[in-house]
Formats: C-alpha cells, structure tokens, sequence
C-alpha cells in the first residue's frame, strides 16, 4: 500500500487548499470508441467557454487565482497553471486532441469545471507520493526531452521516491509517471485554491469517478485532502 502525503510547507502556503484524489483500479486505458473520447472533449470545450468572461485571460477568476498561487513559490520562468494553458487554447479556438482515455477524461473535467486536473500512473510510482517543496535535485524527464531538469530549490512539486513527478505544482508531468494505454491502476487529482469554487470541485470529483467507471470498468475511490486530513493510503 502507498501513499499521498501532502506536507507541512505546502499548508503554510495555502492553508485553504483542497486536493481531491480519485484512485482508479483494475481499468482498461485502450480506446474501444474514439468518438466518444472526441465528443466528451468538445462537450468540455465548449463549457470551458463560460469560465472565460474576460478578454484578458489572466482576469478571469479562474486564472488569475492560479497566477497568485503560482506567485507563493519558486516557479521556472513563463510556468503556468495547467487550467490556464487549456482555457488559454480554448479561447485562441485550438481543439484539445485525444491522448488516451483517462486523459481525455481529465481534460474534459479539467475545461467543464475550470480547475487542474492531472494523473499518473500508480504502477510507476517509488514508494510514496509527496506535494512538498523542491530540494532542486530531484531528477525530471518531461515529454519531448532526453534530459533531466531538476526544479527549482524551493518549487512545488509532486514527487515520489525516484524524482519529480509534476512540475510547478501543475506546470509539466515526468515521462516516467505518465498515464498510457497500458495503465491498469490510476491516481488521479484535482486541484483548488479557491473556497469560492466547492460546489465545482465536488462535482468534478464525481465526474472523474462516473467516467472512469462507466468507460474503463474497474473500481474508483475518491479521497479528498485538505489542511486537517493531509495523507491517504492507498
């Protein structure tokens, strides 16, 4: 059994914070139906539209909770939050593609509710999975480099006993964690810092958990974190 523990350093940042956690077991990630992957991604889009009252993107209250958040701890230079680079794409009229199905089910809850939303592979994992700050040596290979780039000393970071498993807390994802059609056994997370936003966030947690389900078959068990119950096993 593992865990998710998210640490003291965290909380003294955002005190407020909720981490709802969805562990997906004994699922199949291959696509039996694309379109209907395809479809649940334009039915995200199109929703993502409403969070988006502002022509600066960075004024709409979903984003720029995120850009003060993002503002509390070491961040490589041009980092954004993962809802603000989807809304960002949404907004210039880019379609988000289809990756694999778990994926695309993030990412359509992720544009529907307006918050971060990611995943990773459970199977991947060395030891324990930690939210916590930066040393700044721990090893990082995100998609489309061969090489490793630590975080920052002091960045927020998801890690595991191996290394960074997420950048800038939702910025960029490690290779060696990431979900693929081979995954059998899914963490995935949704992220807020807004208290204002709760009816949303519950709601994106039972999105996740009915799609997962419905689409990929195994069991889902959703967990949610906050400054009272920091860890959970699993």
């Amino acid at each position: 059994m593992k865990k998710f523990v998210i640490e003291e350093a965290f909380w003294k940042l955002f005190p407020q914070a909720k981490i709802g956690v969805v562990i997906a077991r004994d699922i199949d990630n291959t696509y039996a139906n694309k379109a209907l992957y395809e479809a649940m991604l334009l039915k995200g889009q199109k929703e993502a539209l409403r969070h988006i009252e502002c022509e600066t993107l960075s004024e709409n209250q979903v984003v720029s909770v995120w850009r003060e958040a993002f503002k509390k701890f070491k961040t490589k230079k041009g980092a954004r939050s993962s809802i603000e680079a989807l809304l960002k794409r949404v907004s210039k009229g880019n379609a988000i593609g289809t990756i694999n199905p778990l994926v695309d089910i993030y990412n359509s809850c992720s544009l529907m509710y307006a918050l971060p939303n990611g995943g990773e592979d459970i199977d991947t994992f060395e030891g324990d999975i930690r939210l916590t700050l930066a040393a700044g040596s721990e090893s990082f290979v995100t998609l489309g480099s061969d090489k490793s780039e630590p975080p920052l000393e002091g960045e927020l970071i998801y890690k595991d006993d191996a290394g960074a498993v997420c950048r800038c807390w939702n910025w960029r994802e490690a290779v060696r964690t990431m979900l693929t059609e081979e995954t059998n056994n899914a963490f995935l997370c949704v992220e807020s810092v807004d208290q204002a936003r709760a009816a949303e966030f519950e709601a994106s947690l039972d999105y996740l958990k009915t799609s997962v389900e419905e689409n990929l078959g195994g069991t889902c068990t959703v967990f949610v974190l906050d400054i009272d119950h920091p860890e959970i096993a699993f």
